[in-house]
């Protein structure tokens, strides 16, 4: 079974993350906060923006620091059209499988390139989301100290090839409330069930009146 909504044990676990954003912040406002890890990525991450831009929708991209060393043209594409980058670690390290100082060095250096294209962002606590969701909380709290970790509360499950695009659509959907932080992928694997849901969930929700928001 795939767990597309976060539980509360979860929220519970790491109660200093970011899960969503209260209803009470948003007043009458109705919002989503789209998320898109791994990226950036030739075709794949060009297609997000093409789409984006078509819902007039702003998003959070948590980029993986070797994707940005290797197409720094798609970096800038992101920078470009106004939305917010994030720090998804240099090498894609799953931190409960990685030492503690190994793990802060890596994300360090994703840090480094993600300065280079876009300078320090004032008025903002940068963003970190640990890939996999998986971080120890001796790495947590390092990186707690100068970022807002940010996590979920809906995962599309794009990336699962036991999941088909339809799928992926439907629970997108029905999980999706106002101030919800949601996940989907600009990576290869991804690609086949992003492309198709991606597109019809913005359309969804727009005529729905909601808007889509990068997160600050």
């Amino acid at each position: 079974m795939f767990l597309h909504k976060s539980n509360f044990l979860f929220r519970a676990i790491y109660p200093e993350m970011t899960w969503r954003i209260p209803k009470s912040n948003l007043g009458e406002s109705k919002v989503i906060y789209l998320t898109f890890d791994d990226g950036p990525i030739p075709e794949v991450t060009e297609f997000v923006l093409d789409t984006l831009k078509q819902f007039e929708a702003k998003a959070s991209f948590f980029c993986i620091g070797d994707n940005i060393f290797k197409h720094p043209e798609i970096m800038n594409q992101v920078i470009a059209d106004g939305h917010l980058i994030g720090n998804h670690t240099f090498n894609h390290l799953r931190g409960w499988k990685t030492e503690n100082e190994l793990y802060h060095e890596n994300f360090l250096k994703c840090e480094t390139w993600i300065n280079q294209h876009q300078g320090a962002i004032r008025g903002q606590k940068p963003k970190f989301r640990p890939p996999h969701g998986r971080i120890k909380k001796a790495q947590a709290k390092n990186i707690l100290a100068s970022h807002e970790i940010v996590m979920w509360d809906v995962l599309t499950g794009d990336f699962s090839q036991n999941l088909s695009p339809e799928t992926v659509l439907q629970k997108s959907i029905q999980y999706t409330e106002s101030g919800s932080i949601v996940v989907f992928h600009d990576s290869i694997k991804a690609n086949r069930n992003m492309s198709y849901a991606l597109p019809r969930y913005l359309a969804h929700f727009k005529e729905k009146g909601f808007e889509f928001r990068s997160l600050v």
